[in-house]
């Protein structure tokens, strides 16, 4: 990479570094800063998520990772606030606290790199002419394809799955009419001898209604009118059991509208059960929360439930 160097006393470094090993663009913007200033100081963005696929190292690994190569630098954390202001101002504080009133200072970064969000432009910026990429999420992904027979390997798995936050992992359940709301549509999977409600786990990116339609084509190949939100309910997942993690499921409603239901993706067989003689006893138990919720929705589509 080619810099323009600045005439300042501090070379000033934002990055986040998320890799195992620094690269060679990365060594090198390092060494740059380091030839051409008295004093370098690196500051290593830092999520308010844990152990995520674009953040999965802490600070302190990363600390350390940039310590090994250049020991006589100084490596501090900015927090990642959400607001380039706000963040702005607190990137020059954390500088202030650190540098002299008299010292000048040139913040580094590359192409699409934090100076197009540094706001209050206290100290001038020096956007890197890179000529060598680098993908660090191409290496994350390749160090995650890999196993290793060590003991640091298994205690970096295990400090990385024991620092994740607990939360819940959100899925959709659907509860299909026919025409004349007097039937449910059920899928059964294999290796269960008792039916359930179409559903799945819903995808990051999309809403719940949107898995809830995708969920339903999937595994029966259906369409169906607009999900209708019936409510939301913990499930006893065995999968999950003595878990920090759980489920929680939607529970929506939809009228068949097209297509001949045809199972597929992990549901082996389709039934249309009659509302008024559904019992609890051909539902999976996790299910029967749901089934509860939907009698008491529409209770007169229903007779007693054993």
């Amino acid at each position: 990479m080619e810099l323009k160097r600045p005439k300042t006393d501090v070379g000033v470094i934002v990055a986040r570094f998320q890799v195992a090993e620094l690269t060679p663009p990365q060594l090198g913007l390092i060494q740059e800063a380091v030839d051409n200033h008295a004093k370098v100081i690196v500051f290593l963005g830092v999520s308010p998520l844990k152990t995520t696929v674009n953040n999965p190292l802490d600070f302190e690994s990363r600390k350390q990772m940039v310590l090994e190569a250049f020991p006589n630098i100084t490596v501090l954390y900015i927090k990642d606030i959400g607001n380039d202001e706000k963040w702005s101002k607190k990137l020059d504080e954390q500088i202030s606290d650190i540098v002299g009133p008299n010292s000048t200072v040139c913040l580094y970064g590359g192409r699409k790199s934090f100076i197009e969000h540094y706001t209050t432009k206290k100290h001038q910026t020096c956007e890197l002419e890179q000529i060598k990429f680098v993908s660090g999420t191409k290496q994350r992904l390749h160090v995650s394809k890999r196993v290793k027979a060590s003991k640091e390997w298994r205690e970096g798995v295990l400090w990385a799955v024991n620092n994740q936050f607990a939360g819940a992992k959100s899925t959709v359940d659907v509860a299909i009419w026919n025409s004349d709301f007097t039937k449910l549509l059920m899928a059964r999977k294999e290796n269960e001898n008792k039916h359930r409600f179409i559903g799945g786990f819903v995808d990051g990116k999309e809403s719940k209604e949107t898995c809830a339609k995708r969920e339903v084509m999937e595994e029966a190949h259906i369409e169906i009118s607009d999900p209708i939100y019936v409510g939301s309910f913990p499930i006893d997942d065995w999968r999950y059991r003595g878990e920090k993690d759980g489920i929680v499921t939607s529970l929506f409603e939809a009228i068949h509208l097209d297509f001949d239901p045809t199972p597929d993706d992990d549901i082996v067989e389709l039934m249309w059960f009659d509302a008024k003689k559904i019992k609890k006893k051909d539902i999976v138990s996790t299910h029967h929360v749901l089934l509860n919720a939907l009698i008491e929705k529409h209770i007169e589509r229903f007779c007693r439930v054993d």
